[in-house]
């Protein structure tokens, strides 16, 4: 009678956690490959350390700063007399001073290039590789020595003659949170640093808000920069996130949302930037050579050739990461004006009166001028766009046409509208914009040997602007969208409508067909509201897919449109179909809301703990925890409710970070109990297998006796861990009550085993402590990572300090020495048992309201019902 609904249960809850492993893979493993180019450095890399006061390294023992260099270079450079323009790198959590080889050597090899007449000196900090995205105690420590570095490092170039008076920052990952922090400081003059690069750093939010450390950082920083922005007016920012091979921070983290409102702030993904066009991971972003020589070109461009240092000018520094960054017009930086240029040359001068026209040479030894009248055209057409293989193209307009001879005239350039993608050059005038215009001219070069095609055409945007609805979220791709393209032009434009929401997630499948010859079609992936386009070249004949999904959702104030792109020749058909992708939703849910799991999982536990005991109560039996989800589905189904019409309390910080959306409790709450099943299942049958090799171990032959809840000795144990949690680390004693817990578990569940006449109340016991043991290991899980960092710092320091989980160690050491020790027998008849087996359904309730965003918070709401547990022994 029982297994149908049991075996039900059990394929409803492996359902639910089979979701969450599609979701798992798609973020893993579901991503572009690896398009990046390895950075290698041409000569053996030297680090040499600088010396910093003595007072600075007695209190900062662990870390230490370097000078990075390469061969004759590294020489002349021991002596430390420098004359380059300082730039600082900092590692990330867990990361090397070792990462700055690669910008190190690009950057000398630019230089190089130049023979030195401008170059760079690459500092780098190294942190002892500390967990710092896990541990927030020594974030504050590391920006403070950032802080003396800085001075130390200019100090070495106070008697140059263009001495800098700032230095460039390059942070990665929480590198860059570091950076941001120096602003806070009471004694930080903002004057100090006025370029800050930052790769794959979490702006926003720590990634896994493990210790109230790492929260009250993020809240001091972000707060200081939006209340402050005085401060940071002069500072020029630069935001670049490694799109979706970056699992471990997630690219909206790394936006800058108030910033995006001045015009300091620049955010973009490496997939969007220009002769890089590629997704990285969270380590590669520091070595991928196309984005690192994008960084390089930016800082040798950043470069005032009076002060021979970076330009104090906050628009032109803008304007330069613009260029390299954002729209690269496939020339070299320079600021461009009104002033007309004069077109000289005797050079061949074609007039072109067709409204389309192509221009293809294998071998051109004479430059050109091609002659577009537009006056004709304005009523009929409303653009004019180009495309070339050439990269070396000027366009220019003119307002009169006025001859100085017969090969000069004035023209104003706009070869800065030009954008490069791959292996083409395009741009595109609205004639409206330009109501003077009555010439269009566009220069070609001599190109000795090689072989170019041009393409231009004046087009109506209604006619080569398409719209098409995505597919409905649920409709799980079933159903889908089509629209056919006969191009006859060189470029349509697709409007995704109702494209704006993070949870979306399309396959855009592209098939094409052009006569008579093989060509090449760009197809880019346009989001307007922020710079995280997607990029895509193909052969046509071919069928091309692309993944649709955001890293940022449309503000809600902004009306623009996400558009597919095409970048086409004339002759081609394209058949456009979007559907919905339930795979890459569940990766999107699982990309945003992957790191509250937990909590969801923990407030299922806890339901299944008090089921246990509420079981107790009416029958005088204990259920396996498995056994109690399908018990207490009224209990479950409760929850659901309240998180659907009653949103948790951390949603409105998610709703701020546009990453909320209506029921996404209700589904995390569904996974976590799909977790939690089997994960219980996984647990219990590991002990079975622990317990079964201590048994054939140790061979006990009788069950020990009913003992007291407290002995002198194990209120010993108790005090030591008590201690040992003081005078080291929380997290350790918590491991070491955690294990102590477990071996008790096994010898004495070994026992009952072997034993036949075991009691109910035995079972009862065994169970109500696994299912103990298993809300432990959460608690253990979340707090590993204070261990980890306590235990890589020992060399330095003892005592961890400040430690997030000194005081829970404390509670939960005194908790589990009597708990451990506890029986069903003495719980059953205790007076405070109806209400300890009525709160775990409130705190699941709890744990999700002020949890979700808080991890650190969890384990007190399960220490708060092991603490009544306890009571229920006593009482």
């Amino acid at each position: 009678m029982g297994r149908g609904p049991g075996l039900a249960a059990a394929l409803f809850y492996g359902a639910l956690a089979a979701l969450v492993l599609l979701g798992v893979r798609d973020v893993l493993f579901l991503h572009e490959e690896n398009r990046c180019s390895m950075s290698y450095m041409y000569e053996y890399p030297e680090y040499l350390k600088i010396k910093l006061p003595k007072k600075v390294s007695r209190r900062y023992t662990a870390y230490e700063l370097y000078l990075y260099g390469e061969g004759n270079y590294a020489k002349k450079n021991k002596n430390l007399i420098l004359t380059g323009i300082p730039v600082l790198f900092l590692p990330g959590n867990a990361g090397s001073y070792k990462q700055v080889r690669s910008l190190g050597s690009i950057a000398l090899r630019k230089a190089e290039d130049i023979d030195f007449k401008y170059h760079f000196n690459f500092f780098a900090v190294n942190f002892n590789e500390e967990l710092v995205a896990l541990y927030g105690g020594s974030l504050q420590k590391q920006t403070r020595f950032v802080h003396e570095c800085i001075k130390a490092i200019l100090k070495l170039y106070k008697d140059q003659e263009f001495a800098p008076r700032s230095v460039a920052i390059v942070g990665h990952s929480m590198g860059g949170l570091v950076a941001r922090a120096l602003l806070t400081l009471k004694n930080f003059k903002p004057e100090l640093i006025n370029l800050l690069i930052t790769q794959a750093t979490p702006h926003v939010a720590p990634v896994m808000p493990l210790d109230k450390y790492l929260t009250d950082f993020y809240t001091a920083v972000n707060n200081h920069w939006i209340l402050k922005a005085q401060d940071v007016r002069n500072l020029t920012t630069l935001s670049v996130a490694g799109g979706f091979r970056d699992y471990q921070v997630r690219s909206g983290l790394a936006f800058l949302p108030r910033l995006s409102q001045h015009s300091s702030a620049l955010f973009v993904v490496s997939s969007a930037v220009p002769r890089t066009w590629a997704s990285t991971d969270h380590l590669s972003i520091v070595w991928c050579k196309e984005l690192i020589l994008a960084t390089i070109r930016a800082f040798f461009d950043l470069i005032d050739e009076n002060t021979k240092q970076i330009t104090e000018d906050p628009k032109k520094r803008m304007s330069i990461l613009n260029h390299h960054f954002v729209r690269h017009p496939a020339k070299f930086f320079e600021e461009h004006s009104d002033i007309p240029t004069e077109l000289k040359g005797a050079l061949i001068w074609i007039k072109i009166e067709n409204s389309k026209w192509t221009y293809t040479v294998y071998n051109e030894s004479d430059g050109k001028y091609f002659m577009f009248p537009l006056s004709n055209h304005r009523k009929t057409y409303s653009h004019i766009h180009c495309q070339n293989s050439i990269m070396n193209m000027c366009i220019f307009y003119i307002r009169t046409l006025k001859y100085f001879n017969v090969y000069s005239l004035e023209g104003f350039d706009l070869s800065w509208k030009a954008e490069l993608l791959p292996s083409v050059k395009v741009v595109t005038l609205k004639l409206q914009d330009y109501p003077s215009l009555s010439d269009l001219v566009v220069y070609v070069p001599a190109v000795n040997g090689n072989k170019f095609t041009l393409d231009c055409e004046l087009v109506k945007e209604d006619s080569r602007t398409v719209q098409l609805p995505v597919t409905h979220l649920f409709s799980f791709g079933l159903s889908s969208s089509k629209i056919v393209l006969n191009s006859t032009g060189l470029v349509y434009n697709v409007q995704l409508l109702h494209f704006g929401q993070i949870y979306q997630a399309f396959k855009i499948y592209i098939e094409s067909h052009c006569h008579p010859r093989r060509k090449t079609t760009v197809y880019r992936l346009h989001i307007p509201w922020s710079h995280e386009d997607s990029i895509i070249v193909s052969q046509v004949p071919s069928l091309t897919e692309i993944s649709a999904k955001l890293h940022i959702a449309q503000p809600e104030n902004d009306s623009t449109v996400a558009v597919l792109n095409i970048y086409s020749s004339s002759n081609c058909q394209y058949q456009v179909t979007i559907k919905t992708s339930f795979s890459q939703v569940l990766g999107q849910v699982i990309r945003f809301h992957g790191g509250s799991l937990p909590v969801y999982v923990i407030s299922n536990m806890l339901l299944a703990y008090g089921g246990q005991l509420s079981a107790l109560i009416s029958t005088g039996k204990i259920e396996s925890s498995d056994t109690e989800f399908r018990n207490h589905h009224i209990s479950i189904l409760v929850i659901l409710i309240h998180l659907a019409v009653f949103p948790v309390l951390d949603a409105i910080v998610l709703n701020k970070q546009d990453i909320w959306f209506p029921l996404v409790s209700v589904i995390l709450f569904l996974f976590g109990t799909g977790i939690a099943y089997w994960g219980g299942i996984l647990f219990s049958s590991s002990l079975w297998l622990l317990s079964s090799l201590w048994l054939a171990l140790t061979r006990p032959s009788e069950l020990p006796k009913d003992s007291k809840l407290m002995t002198p000795r194990r209120a010993f144990v108790a005090i030591l861990l008590v201690v040992v949690s003081w005078t080291t680390c929380g997290a350790f004693a918590i491991l070491i009550i955690y294990l102590h817990y477990m071996f008790k578990l096994n010898s004495g569940r070994n026992l009952n085993r072997k034993i036949l006449t075991s009691t109910d109340n035995t079972v009862n016991t065994l169970r109500m402590h696994i299912t103990i043991i298993h809300l432990l290991t959460w608690i253990v899980l979340l707090s590993l990572p204070s261990f980890i960092y306590w235990f890589k710092n020992l060399r330095y320091k003892i005592r961890l300090d400040p430690d997030p989980y000194r005081t829970m160690a404390i509670i939960l050491v005194s908790t589990l020495g009597i708990l451990m020790n506890a029986s069903t027998t003495k719980v059953k008849s205790s007076k405070l048992l109806k209400i300890a087996a009525q709160l775990p359904l409130p705190l699941s309730v709890a744990v999700v309201a002020f949890g979700s965003m808080h991890l650190y918070r969890v384990p007190y709401f399960v220490i708060f019902s092991l603490l009544l547990h306890v009571l229920c022994c006593i009482v």
